[in-house]
């Protein structure tokens, strides 16, 4: 299996917008549509296709908030390529490749508080619960960088 994270061109932009997730998802994770129109409309957004060989599988979104504090804010692999690993791996690429932003301090990202699945996911990863987010909704878990 050689996974890559790509980035979105003029070339696969309409393949990325067709990947799904299954419907029970949909309520948890923004269409990749809005997300590519959200990033070209924003400046410190950062978008990455998930590829497994040839093959988009998956999509990433992160923003550089602020200098020292980068936020995951989309991430998903497609419903047809989920339970095999796919995301584990993309997510420790992602993560990898966010590292290596300039005076970076910590990684965010954020996840439905009842979701008890999306929670020992990130925890296996380091991200630490740091509380709800400034609308009540979603909690919030970070990965601080140590200098």
């Amino acid at each position: 299996m050689t996974l890559s994270l790509e980035d979105i061109t003029s070339d696969n932009y309409e393949a990325i917008c067709e990947l799904d997730v299954t419907k029970t998802q949909e309520e948890y994770v923004a269409c990749n549509m809005w997300s590519l129109v959200e990033a070209h409309y924003n400046s410190g957004y950062t978008c990455k296709a998930i590829y497994l060989n040839a093959l988009p599988v998956g999509f990433f979104m992160w923003v550089q908030e602020t200098l020292t504090k980068v936020s995951i804010w989309r991430f998903m692999v497609d419903q047809t390529h989920q339970n095999k690993g796919i995301g584990r791996k993309a997510l420790t690429m992602a993560i990898e490749e966010i590292k290596t932003t300039s005076k970076l301090e910590q990684i965010e990202i954020c996840y439905n508080p009842k979701n008890p699945i999306a929670k020992d996911f990130y925890t296996s990863f380091g991200f630490e619960e740091v509380g709800l987010d400034e609308d009540n909704d979603d909690m919030l878990a970070v990965i601080k960088i140590s200098s």
